[in-house]
């Protein structure tokens, strides 16, 4: 009975949450917008040749992603073809419009499977490589609000009420103190009871994560490691530089406020992808219209419904091109699989 409890919770936070996340961000989104309107606007307004510059760009980072990557499996003994990689990148996003979070998982599984390799190196290896790209975030961000937060501060003290609730929450004494009691019970649990079943399991898949994560620091062809996952980063900003120059409003936004503006919603809606919903859908285009209209003041036109339409052709173009994306990995993988059976 409890063990049933325990997967109806596991579902419920895996798959349920982040469905009705989704759900509610975009019922939010499209609450009292004319879609006709919005529709009219992406056709009058979007520049298509901009939208395939932009998914070019994506799969320019999904490729670095994927070299990057065989970097690190090639140091702890698993060498993966870089095409396989690449369609392990190319499954992980699929998988996760689908199955929130499960993506990464997804291809980990298909490179141990297909490589017959410890699954949990593997997985040490990609929670190293999202690890990476964490940090990346938190550099990108840190240096983005150095030098346009000024931007956001203004736009914040425009209400009051909208600073003062997010000091308030940043200082609250509840969260902080949630958080360490979490923390305290934890190692409790691990100190007080070493030998018990589910502890010394963790135990033994964090030896393979920590193996598969450590490996950054002794493996060969780190300058590589390290230009690719520039390469990543790069390709995702320019692709959100496609993206603003597609429409002309958003395009002045750079003319006219400068490489700061195009960081800052980079950041906006890179920090929004932590939001648990399929795919992003929902958090990214709440965190780029906000950050668009930290800037829309001095952009006559550039209102809620322009910025929704821009935010929604950009995710919604996006997300069509991984469902094929998906489509061509999941049949390649189909056919190989059938080849192999014939052999």
């Amino acid at each position: 009975m409890s063990f049933s409890v325990k997967n109806t919770i596991s579902v419920l936070l895996k798959y349920i949450v982040p469905l009705i996340i989704t759900i509610g961000l975009c019922w939010l989104l499209f609450k009292g917008m004319d879609l006709r309107e919005m529709w009219a606007t992406m056709r009058a307004e979007c520049d298509f040749r901009w939208m395939w510059g932009n998914l070019a760009f994506c799969v320019c980072a999904m490729l670095s992603r994927a070299a990057r990557w065989r970097i690190q499996l090639k140091a702890l003994g698993i060498r993966a073809s870089l095409w396989e990689l690449t369609l392990s990148v190319f499954g992980t996003y699929s998988v996760n419009l689908v199955l929130p979070r499960l993506g990464e998982v997804w291809r980990c599984g298909f490179v141990a499977q297909r490589r017959r390799a410890p699954f949990a190196e593997v997985f040490g290896s990609m929670v190293a490589d999202r690890l990476a790209d964490t940090v990346c975030v938190a550099l990108i961000t840190l240096a983005t609000f150095t030098f346009a937060g000024s931007g956001l501060l203004s736009y914040l003290n425009q209400d009051g009420s909208r600073a003062d609730s997010l000091v308030a929450i940043a200082s609250s004494p509840l969260l902080w103190g949630g958080l360490a009691l979490c923390l305290g019970v934890v190692v409790w649990v691990f100190v007080s009871h070493p030998d018990n079943k589910i502890v010394s399991r963790i135990r033994q898949i964090a030896t393979g994560l920590w193996k598969g994560f450590a490996v950054i620091a002794t493996m060969p062809g780190k300058g590589r490691w390290l230009l690719y996952t520039v390469g990543v980063w790069t390709s995702y900003i320019l692709a959100m530089w496609c993206a603003f120059q597609s429409f002309p409003l958003t395009e002045r936004v750079i003319d006219h406020y400068g490489a700061q503006a195009l960081m800052l919603c980079f950041v906006l809606t890179s920090i929004s992808m932590a939001v648990p919903s399929n795919g992003g859908i929902g958090p990214y285009q709440w965190a780029l219209i906000f950050g668009l209209g930290i800037y829309a003041a001095g952009i006559p036109g550039l209102d809620y419904a322009y910025s929704a339409a821009f935010a929604n052709m950009l995710m919604g173009t996006q997300t069509l091109f991984l469902i094929l994306l998906g489509l061509f990995t999941f049949g390649w993988i189909a056919l190989s699989k059938k080849k192999l059976e014939k052999v």
